[in-house]
């Protein structure tokens, strides 16, 4: 029964896209790989309490160390840079002319950028987006929290990084430990720890807990080996 779990993990190609909702900014590109050159993309669901964003500012993590911008309907996008010369804010702002009477609109703002080497971590994006009523005052919202259980302050955008892979089997030493499995593993067929194994596949799950021999694998300490199927 296990080699025949092996040979569904090997023939199964599943992909499971994120299913968190989003939030008035928030990271809607998908996960970052490691050491990759991409494009990620932060949607703006809404405005702030009926009234039309009117500018968002991206504080760009240090890790990050390099940064192209692209313009967006919200309006252009002006960069902020240090005494390195390192980008640190990337900010869309409306025309005053193009300022809109309601809450109607969906921004979506994108940067291409070079993903740190740091592959099973999640790297945060604080974000402040500004609305304007048609009376011209402004309301702020600052989505800086990188503490999932804080449910006083608005989560920043979140990058979930992956390692680079390879399609088949590959072998990794996860850096942490990992209690989210699902976080870093909804695209792989299925993960082994020894003869405990994972997988977001519900029929790949079930296989999983009736082989005899073989236990759910349910996290990951730090220095864990790891064989992943992609």
């Amino acid at each position: 029964m296990k080699s025949a779990l092996v040979a569904v993990s090997l023939t199964t190609a599943i992909f499971l896209a994120s299913g968190t909702a989003l939030a008035h900014v928030s990271l809607s590109s998908g996960p970052g790989y490691a050491d990759q050159t991409q494009e990620i993309t932060f949607s703006v669901g809404h405005g702030c309490e009926g009234a039309d964003t009117y500018s968002v500012q991206v504080e760009i993590p240090a890790a990050v160390v390099s940064v192209r911008t692209l313009n967006s309907d919200l309006g252009p996008a002006h960069v902020e840079f240090d005494a390195a010369q390192l980008v640190t804010s990337v900010t869309w702002k409306k025309p005053e002319a193009s300022g809109l009477e309601l809450d109607t609109s969906y921004y979506k703002l994108g940067l291409r950028i070079k993903v740190p080497n740091q592959p099973f971590s999640t790297l945060y994006f604080p974000t402040h987006q500004i609305c304007k009523k048609s009376t011209g005052e402004e309301i702020v919202v600052d989505w800086v929290s990188t503490d999932p259980t804080d449910d006083t302050v608005e989560p920043a955008p979140a990058l979930t990084i992956l390692p680079k892979r390879f399609a088949g089997w590959n072998k990794f030493q996860v850096p942490v430990a990992i209690t989210n499995l699902a976080g870093f593993f909804s695209d792989a067929a299925i993960v082994w720890k020894g003869d405990a194994a994972y997988s977001s596949n519900p029929t790949t799950a079930q296989l999983i807990t009736q082989t005899a021999g073989v236990t759910a694998l349910t996290s990951l300490a730090a220095n864990d080996e790891i064989w992943v199927k992609y």
